[in-house]
């Protein structure tokens, strides 16, 4: 990818408002509700991804995921609000394969292509030289397996190939959905690398998956959304940080004071505490006004997985219409 470089005033990307660096890089999801019939798939949702990160969409199967995406790309319309890149609809982008490099579906070819021929056809199709093509067949690793039809490709393979689809006109947006489905830990891994190396080089990528463990690896900042609507945005090294642990002969007692102060808690073993949604002195003070003495109080670096089945209420969702 040739390296990208931002320009303009530098402000949090996660922003999406003037003074981002560089606006073209930015996706903004502005109050978008989809429904099919009478299932809200969407729901006033609104986030921006910013250009230099790597920025994880998370929710349960059939929280909205992947309608957002097409939204966002201009394969399925809003009810309300709008999607743009850039201040910009996709669909008015002046040069979209360049701009944006999209991967939604696992099996957007002819299955009896091969797979060199379902990349030259999109380099005729968007003017990239066909120089690309073989490029990035190796990039993903496909050299080969280049002349075989795209139709005998294990699912890992396909998503290589919609991964080499996706970067072909070095894009400086990366969008995709799940893009590690299939991929053995060698491919989680070269994934890995080029999304972060695409991020540092100034790329925008926003990138939806259910391995949370890898997600933990690569995202620098995720988007959570549960039945449609937005959970959480921001930092994950921050999110992951916004909890603490306490330790006390006690844990009912203080749970009860601090879940009456507006805190949430989570017990852990005979005399320990999550607690999240309050900072550390103000649960210190509570526990000592209440005359409980604390034997620990400390951060906690909750994990992905533990974090994602809070913010969701380890709700699996309802299947995605339309997906």
């Amino acid at each position: 990818m040739t390296p990208i470089s931002p320009t303009g005033p530098v402000a949090d990307p996660r922003s999406g408002e003037p003074g981002s660096p560089d606006e073209a890089y930015t996706v903004k999801v502005d109050h978008v509700t989809k429904r099919y019939g009478d299932n809200t798939v969407v729901d006033d949702l609104s986030f921006a991804v910013g250009p230099g990160l790597v920025t994880g969409f998370l929710g349960p199967n059939g929280s909205g995921k992947s309608t957002t995406m097409k939204i966002v790309l201009d394969l399925a319309a809003a009810n309300l609000g709008r999607a743009t890149i850039g201040g910009h609809r996709y669909r008015e982008l002046d040069d979209p394969a360049r701009t944006v490099g999209a991967m939604i579906e696992s099996d957007a070819f002819h299955p009896g292509r091969s797979g060199r021929n379902h990349l030259r056809i999109l380099a005729d199709a968007t003017g990239i030289p066909y120089s690309r093509v073989d490029e990035m067949l190796e990039q993903v690793g496909l050299a080969g397996a280049a002349n075989r039809k795209a139709g005998g490709y294990s699912l890992g393979m396909r998503q290589r190939l919609g991964l080499a689809a996706a970067l072909m006109g070095e894009p400086a947006v990366l969008i995709l959905d799940e893009p590690g489905n299939g991929l053995d830990p060698q491919g989680i891994r070269t994934l890995r690398d080029l999304l972060r190396s695409h991020a540092a080089q100034g790329g925008t990528v926003f990138v939806s998956s259910h391995l949370l463990s890898e997600m933990e690896h690569l995202a620098d900042d995720v988007v959570v959304i549960n039945r449609g609507r937005l959970v959480t945005h921001g930092s994950l090294a921050e999110l992951q940080q916004s909890a603490a642990l306490v330790r006390t002969a006690d844990p009912g007692r203080l749970a009860a004071e601090l879940e009456r102060a507006g805190a949430t808690t989570e017990g852990r073993g005979l005399d320990g505490l999550v607690v999240r949604g309050m900072a550390l002195e103000e649960i210190g003070e509570r526990a000592f006004a209440a005359g409980t003495a604390l034997h620990e109080l400390s951060p906690h670096a909750g994990s992905l997985e533990e974090l994602f089945l809070e913010w969701t209420d380890g709700s699996p969702g309802d299947e995605e219409v339309g997906r």
